[in-house]
């Protein structure tokens, strides 16, 4: 008898959890979320870059060149020596940072299996060791003597690498405040209050009429806050993501009816290909809040899913209601969306949203692993 009194508290805790929405929630409040948001998360140890990521790439490329010209800058005394050794210091770093960076891409999933600390250990060694194979290979082939150069050219790089090694430590160190963020951003802006207000309002208006159908939206709708609530850190499937914003939509039905059609051509999605969790949701409620609800007849959502080489493609739209009809928003969800793809995939990802041929239309990319990483 106890168990059965107590069971419908559970989804009152499950639905009180969220804060309604950015605007209404108070500072106190938001403060405790937040602290509880970071004690339930487990803390992130310490990792090494990723080699294999674009963005990883472009930031060593432009440390490594920048510091290469203020060394040319260093060293010369006239603008005449300046030109040539703009041309002489890139010439000796750039195939000695290319083959480092080819090694470590190649050992990245050795090295992220090890303690960080023995992973900067081995970093800086491959590293070294790239850098004496070139300089004994140059003096090999009659170049300078290798044992006048290679202590100065060993000390330069390993100071270099162990300083864009602190430079990435720091900069994850830096945003790892802002994963609490916005995962405290995510259970305020993903479900407005209104979705769930009409949502119960359609359950109480089916459990006479239809208790079948009102009990499975209403397990629709616990299975949506309970991804809601998951740790916000790890990726989903693009399999779980496409259930999920299928749930959503058959919620959104109920309430629409006719009014709301869906287009799904999802023949070609990887299912197994990973994403940060609720990326569909979102869009799929702000497509229905701005391009559904507002108008008198029935409009089309349609959701497109493909791989196209090492990457998935996500290109969802709806219609847009004429100007008089139009709601504004204030881009919660997209810029929430679109900073957890900078934070999961750094520059590998994009977010492109356009009007075209009356249609507003949001296109993601992001590159295709089955591997389940966290920020």
């Amino acid at each position: 008898m106890d168990s059965k009194r107590r069971a419908p508290e559970q989804p009152e805790q499950l639905v009180a959890k969220p804060p309604s929405s950015i605007g209404e929630i108070p500072p106190s409040s938001a403060a405790r979320a937040a602290r509880s948001a970071d004690d339930e998360l487990p803390r992130a140890r310490a990792r090494l870059p990723d080699c294999r990521n674009l963005g990883v790439l472009l930031r060593i490329l432009l440390a490594v060149n920048a510091a290469t010209l203020v060394g040319a800058v260093i060293k010369t005394e006239s603008l005449g020596e300046l030109g040539d050794a703009l041309i002489e210091f890139p010439a000796l770093v750039q195939p000695v940072m290319i083959l480092t960076l080819l090694l470590l891409a190649a050992a990245q999933p050795w090295l992220d299996r090890l303690r960080y600390a023995i992973g900067a250990v081995c970093v800086i060694g491959i590293t070294a060791a790239v850098v004496a194979s070139f300089d004994l290979l140059a003096a090999a082939l009659g170049g300078a003597d290798a044992f006048d150069v290679l202590p100065r050219h060993l000390f330069l790089a390993i100071v270099g690498v162990v300083v864009l090694l602190i430079g990435f430590d720091l900069r994850s160190r830096a945003l790892s405040p802002a994963l609490v963020e916005a995962r405290l951003q995510a259970l305020q802006a993903r479900i407005r209050p209104h979705f769930l207000f009409n949502s119960l309002n359609a359950v109480l208006s089916l459990i006479r009429a239809d208790p079948r159908r009102a009990e499975h939206v209403l397990e629709d709708l616990a299975d949506l806050f309970r991804a809601l609530m998951a740790d916000s850190r790890a990726l989903s499937t693009f399999a779980s993501e496409v259930e999920l914003a299928r749930q959503y939509l058959a919620i959104e039905a109920v309430r629409l009816g006719e009014r709301l059609r869906v287009e799904w051509d999802v023949e070609q999605m990887p299912g197994e290909a990973r994403l940060p969790a609720l990326i569909l949701q979102p869009l799929l409620e702000n497509a229905v809040y701005h391009g559904i609800e507002p108008a008198l007849g029935p409009g089309t959502v349609i959701v497109r899913i493909f791989r196209a080489g090492n990457e998935v493609h996500v290109i969802l739209s709806n219609p847009v209601p004429k100007t008089g009809e139009r709601r504004q928003g204030n881009r919660i969800a997209v810029d929430n969306i679109r900073e957890r793809l900078q934070l999961f995939f750094d520059a590998e990802a994009r977010m492109r949203t356009r009007e075209h041929e009356g249609r507003y239309e949001v296109n993601i990319c992001v590159p295709y692993t089955s591997t389940d990483r966290r920020a």
